[in-house]
């Protein structure tokens, strides 16, 4: 009776196990296993497995799954606990979903596998980006400790096993424009490089320990990414120790020769991607090109091997190759698939993530002094403005409009005009809703963007190839509410959208704003108990808002100068973090353990919260250090702690704080940190520290200085 081999032995470390597997394999097989869709090998009992599956903000392109809030607005309640908990659910349903599909059809397919390609945690450096939506906002540290929840949370705390395999994308220097994505070089400072595009990859490779990178279309000082020695080589793999495995961007590969023209064909770049690093290729270089590049002495066996060991470790590490009796996650029911529980998770996020912009006389919350009630907008009975970009779907998907009359009281009259179309060059005239807003208490006008006009290259119909040619919303939207508010209607202006509108002045004659993103299945039911007070907006920008495009350097720039709150000197339209609630706050106490460290010690510091007003809370607590005495270009501030609270009325609470060394340390010009000696300044509040933000109402920050000797 023949023996056991040793890569199905579970007993054996992983490595073990992958080395005999691939002591097993031919060389045609091994290389079969080099793109993203890999054959099955029935003599070894392998199954076919394809790497390509999607979990942005729920199992994505997969049928049915619960509907998260899309990332950006996920990033908006900052909320790292809750972000764990939606992505431990994403892995459930992701589990329950593949075993069911092994049980059925003896395979998966594209979409169907546990290796999830996220999160985002590119820079949302530009808001005319379209893919923006996709991250976690233009901040390093907010995306690192967002990516970081979610990949922990996706990935799942078991001593053998990974619930699913998370996945940091796109490594590096990417965000935009998406119709230059497979042919620009980005050129940054080395500066800029470690202190804006990098920490985020960091943090979620060395204490997240996320499985996988995916490397950008783009060129980064010359480089493609999928093929850099300075990103996978010195960088990854050399100073963060990474130890999982490198996919490439879907047809990344295939840019070498076509567009970066760096390599002659597809041999040359199969042969170049492999060696510096990329294990997997999602299309179709490697399988296709390696056997001549064999030939021609251009990769060795070897190499092969190398790549081999890192992407077969993680279907070892996701049970893939153990009986599934072994496996905890083989037996998740499918019940849990938008199940009851994971619906109330959908409808929390969808809570913490809207954002209060503008409550002129304290409009919101909608109480029993409204009686009258129109519904407008081209987005109020929309689903596509629920789901955002790579989405799943759900069959029971709330609609602003169906949320609002669910939860309207009896009593109270309310009538629907769509009013606008979402983007027209011209306005339908003669419209009864602009009459009609001047005869009701309030008008809610649903407006802003879509996925039509935002999203990836090739997606978004209505854009500039996913991308955004202006921050305005569309014409005919502000023609139309323009004549709204000349009819003397009172305007709560609820707008949709994945990244920053610029409103032109329109800020002005609304009456409330509220910005709810792509807020997942439960988008309609969280927004309309939001406008009637059943919760207290509690979400935080996690981007700036601009006035215009004329504060917003080119968008092919990757120099961080004049972008985000960090290196924005002009006064935005809304600032990084603000969001107002419908109680008050206000922050005081604020103590510096030791305000004299010496280099490397952490800072130790502690403010006092109090709910000064009417009504219970939630705030997010920010702090911002300011480098006062730089020899070299620091940001004007940085995000360095946040965390959130809740508080019933006069309720204070003491919330500490532990700042790192490493943030008093600052770049040089090659990138590397260090210390200086010098004064720093620690700003505590509930928004970024700007006049801009006190002015739309912030609560007062708190601010002490301290010495690095």
């Amino acid at each position: 009776m023949a023996s056991t081999p040793d890569y199905l032995n579970p007993e054996l470390p992983v490595r073990e196990r992958v080395k005999d597997l691939l002591s097993r394999m031919t060389l045609e097989e091994k290389i079969s296993q080099t793109r993203n869709a890999c054959p099955a090998i029935p003599r070894l009992g392998m199954p076919a497995y394809d790497y390509w599956s999607e979990a942005l903000h729920g199992v994505a392109r997969n049928g049915r799954a619960t509907v998260f809030p899309q990332a950006i607005g996920m990033a908006a309640t900052w909320d790292r606990d809750l972000i764990h908990r939606v992505a431990s659910a994403i892995a459930d349903e992701g589990r329950a979903k593949y075993h069911e599909a092994l049980r059925k059809n003896g395979e998966t397919q594209i979409y169907q596998g546990l290796t999830f390609w996220s999160p985002n945690v590119n820079i949302f450096r530009d808001p005319r980006w379209g893919r923006g939506q996709e991250t976690w906002g233009e901040d390093p540290y907010l995306t690192g400790e967002m990516g970081s929840a979610f990949v922990k949370g996706l990935q799942g705390d078991h001593p053998r096993y990974m619930k699913a395999a998370a996945c940091a994308k796109h490594y590096a220097v990417h965000s935009g424009p998406e119709k230059l994505r497979h042919v620009f070089d980005a050129v940054v400072s080395k500066r800029d490089l470690y202190a804006t595009y990098l920490p985020a990859f960091k943090k979620l490779v060395q204490e997240a320990r996320v499985e996988a990178v995916m490397g950008a279309y783009n060129r980064v000082y010359g480089e493609p990414a999928n093929a850099s020695q300075l990103l996978l080589g010195d960088i990854l793999r050399g100073e963060w120790g990474f130890e999982g495995h490198v996919v490439s961007d879907c047809g990344a590969l295939t840019d070498f020769h076509a567009h970066h023209k760096v390599t002659k064909d597809g041999v040359e770049s199969a042969a170049l991607a492999l060696k510096r690093g990329c294990d997997i290729g999602c299309d179709c270089v490697l399988a296709d090109f390696l056997p001549e590049a064999v030939e021609r002495g251009l990769v060795t066996e070897d190499d092969i091997d190398r790549a081999l060991e890192r992407t077969l470790a993680t279907r070892f590490k996701l049970g893939m190759f153990d009986p599934p009796e072994m496996v905890p996650f083989a037996s998740t029911p499918m019940s849990v698939v938008g199940c009851a529980a994971h619906r109330e998770l959908a409808y929390q996020a969808a809570v913490e993530s809207v954002v209060l912009l503008k409550n002129k006389n304290n409009i919101l919350p909608l109480t029993e002094k409204v009686r009258t009630m129109l519904v407008v907008g081209p987005n109020a009975g929309q689903t596509n403005v629920l789901l955002g970009n790579y989405y799943g779907l759900s069959n029971t998907m709330t609609t602003f409009l169906e949320g609002l009359v669910g939860r309207l009281p009896e009593g109270i009259r309310l009538e629907f005009m769509p009013g606008s179309l979402l983007a027209h060059p011209k306005r339908i005239e003669k419209d009864w809703s602009v009459y009609t807003a001047g005869h009701m208490d309030v008008t809610i006008a649903f407006m802003g963007l879509s996925p039509l006009l935002e999203g990836e290259e090739g997606e978004s119909i209505l854009s500039d190839n996913g991308d955004r040619t202006e921050l305005r919303l569309p014409e005919n939207q502000i023609s139309y509410l323009r004549l709204l508010a000349a009819s003397g209607g009172r305007i709560v202006l609820v707008l949709s959208g994945g990244s920053p509108v610029a409103l032109g002045g329109l800020e002005e004659i609304v009456d409330a704003i509220v910005y709810v993103w792509y807020p997942g299945q439960e988008g309609g039911r969280a927004v309309a108990d939001v406008l009637f007070g059943d919760h207290s907006p509690s979400g935080k920008l996690p981007l700036t808002f601009p006035q215009s495009l004329d504060q917003l350097p080119p968008f092919e720039d990757y120099n961080m100068q004049g972008r985000t709150y960090r290196y924005m000197t002009a006064e935005p339209l809304f600032p990084f973090g603000f969001g107002l609630s419908y109680t008050t706050f206000a922050y005081s106490d604020l103590r510096l353990e030791n305000p004299a460290l010496k280099p490397g010690e952490n800072l130790s510091a502690s403010v006092k919260v109090t709910n000064t007003g009417p009504r219970e809370g939630g705030e997010v607590v920010q702090a911002y250090l300011t480098d006062l005495e730089a020899s070299v270009p620091v940001p004007l501030s940085s995000l360095v702690a946040f965390e959130r609270v809740s508080l019933k009325p006069g309720e204070s609470k003491t919330v500490q704080f532990s700042i790192p060394a490493e943030a008093m340390m600052v770049f040089g010009e090659d990138g590397r940190q260090a210390f200086e000696p010098g004064e720093f300044r620690l700003t505590v509040g509930g928004c970024s520290p700007s006049p801009r933000g006190l002015a739309l109402g912030a609560p007062q920050p708190v601010s002490a200085v301290f010495k690095v000797a």
